[in-house]
């Protein structure tokens, strides 16, 4: 069994920059162990799998963009997304995106050569992805955060202590300058004594004044996340679901571009709305290639057993070998979010 895989660098207009995800092309919905397996595998914050059709596992028929023509008051039915997405890290899948969405978008556009805007069905919703001025933007859920205390085994952890906390999904840390946001050097061994899943820790302050030309910005930012295989995600699409309309607020404007501060880097335009926030940015392709998949191990299984089939039914499940949840090293539960 083959399976097409591209790998992505995803708000960057430069190789070895933003944030790198494979975007692996599904003709059915693999076990869940396997595509767990898969992104292990690849080592990358994460991998999304798409497959045409809005069918989430265990649903089926394949609404591949055609309209229906009936619906109950005798209108036509909205169309259906064109594909669906999934997204898993080297740890678990995840409940939101927003780099492997991007990334995913671009393989559709760039790569398969197909004309936007991109609609994907996903478990956060339907998410479209529409081309705008050489960058992809993003349709998101607004998530604005409200005052919170800082867990003491996240607080403890910090060299800096942040001027306020909020949450949201995620807990965010308001820091004064730009410089204390660059500054931060987490202890990983005390911030690793919580589980926030689904979510993880920003960093944020307003950008530096100093700032001019292709370098300016409105804010910065950073996210960790506590017992994860990768600790600093390079750029978090979806933690803008709540710095945008947080800084918005702040700052009194609805456009905002935004610069996260990792050792890679990123760029998002941003914009704020009603009830749904645009996080737009650019792609490039690093490569490109086939998977071929036999026989494999369940990264989940600690048992050190081989050899179990990769073949899945047409449902998406593993058959006799049961695929179980989508839990990896950081817990069972609900999935975080990028």
């Amino acid at each position: 069994m083959e399976c097409r895989i591209f790998h992505v660098d995803a708000f960057t207009d430069r190789l070895f920059a933003g944030n790198p995800a494979c975007v692996v092309l599904l003709d059915e919905w693999l076990p869940d162990g396997l595509l767990l397996s898969i992104a292990a595998e690849n080592g990358l914050p994460e991998t999304a799998f798409i497959r045409r059709g809005a069918a989430r596992p265990g649903e089926s028929g394949d609404a591949g963009g055609a309209s229906g023509a009936d619906d109950a008051g005798g209108h036509d039915a909205p169309e259906a997304p064109g594909w669906s997405i999934r997204w898993f890290t080297p740890d678990i899948e995840m409940d939101l995106c927003g780099h492997a969405t991007l990334a995913a978008a671009h393989v559709v556009l760039a790569e398969l050569g197909e004309t936007g805007p991109v609609r994907f069905a996903s478990a956060s919703g339907e998410l479209g992805v529409e081309p705008v001025d050489g960058l992809y933007a993003l349709d998101f859920p607004r998530r604005p955060p409200e005052p919170a205390t800082l867990p003491r085994e996240i607080a403890e952890s910090l060299n800096v202590q942040p001027k306020a906390v909020f949450k949201a999904r995620d807990y965010i840390l308001e820091y004064a300058t730009e410089a204390e946001v660059r500054s931060l050097a987490p202890d990983r061994s005390l911030m690793d004594r919580i589980n926030l899943d689904p979510g993880g820790v920003v960093a944020t302050a307003p950008a530096d004044p100093g700032r001019r030309g292709t370098a300016s910005a409105d804010f910065v930012s950073r996210f960790f996340t506590p017992q994860a295989t990768i600790f600093e995600d390079p750029v978090t699409g979806s933690a803008h679901c709540s710095l945008v309309p947080f800084w918005a607020g702040r700052l009194g404007k609805r456009d905002l571009v935004a610069l996260q501060l990792s050792a890679r880097g990123g760029r998002l335009a941003c914009h704020d709305g009603a009830d749904r926030v645009r996080i737009a940015g650019a792609a490039l392709t690093f490569s490109s290639g086939s998977l071929r998949l036999g026989a494999w191990h369940d990264v989940r299984d600690h048992s050190g057993a081989a050899g179990v089939a990769g073949v899945a039914d047409a449902d998406g499940s593993r058959g006799a070998e049961g695929a179980g949840g989508a839990g990896g090293a950081r817990g069972a539960g609900a999935a975080q979010g990028r």
